[in-house]
């Protein structure tokens, strides 16, 4: 596998022991996962790197997620990067906005299964 198809994939996440699991899971499937451990690192990181994806955890101490995506959907360079919602409020409410009004491209609610993740980023990258 050439690194042109190396998908690379930025988790924003407060919790470093969540990232490195994150990396766990999703290295050895053959991903490159980078972590930044708050939404401003990750906004910096995500106009600089331009990820595949991002994964991206709602409740942070310096910037939540929604502000993150929001940050970059208002940015021409990164609006089309697919973002993946990760958080513990698991509420259905919360969920149905979240897609319907972020335009998400999905979800998941810690504690996440590593299947649950894997098929998630899986469905990103065939669509």
């Amino acid at each position: 596998m050439s690194d042109k198809n190396v998908k690379r994939i930025l988790c924003i996440e407060d919790e470093p022991e969540m990232i490195d699991l994150i990396r766990l899971i999703l290295g050895r499937r053959g991903f490159d996962v980078h972590g930044a451990t708050g939404g401003m690192e990750g906004l910096k990181m995500i106009r600089e790197t331009h990820p595949d994806l991002v994964l991206l955890d709602l409740m942070m101490p310096d910037m939540d997620g929604w502000e993150v995506y929001q940050q970059m959907k208002a940015d021409e360079a990164t609006r089309g990067i697919p973002v993946i919602v990760v958080t513990a409020k698991a509420q259905n409410i919360d969920k149905v906005l979240g897609l319907h009004i972020a335009k998400v491209d999905d979800y998941i609610a810690k504690p996440f299964s590593p299947q649950e993740l894997l098929n998630s980023v899986e469905k990103i990258f065939e669509s």
